[in-house]
């Protein structure tokens, strides 16, 4: 992936991100699980990292 590209998708590296995986049952890391199933940028992200191992 370019920088270009990383740069375009900022789940790669949101802190609100690490935090949730840190401690999944925290609340930040409940708000965060949420909100991948309706996030957009989320969806798009995991086809770009799908379409990356294709």
């Amino acid at each position: 992936m370019s920088e270009e590209q990383a740069q375009e998708f900022g789940c790669a590296d949101c802190p609100l991100r690490k935090k949730a995986e840190e401690k999944p049952k925290s609340l930040m890391g409940r708000f965060w699980y949420w909100h991948i199933k309706w996030c957009p940028g989320w969806k798009a992200y995991q086809e770009h990292l799908a379409s990356q191992e294709s």
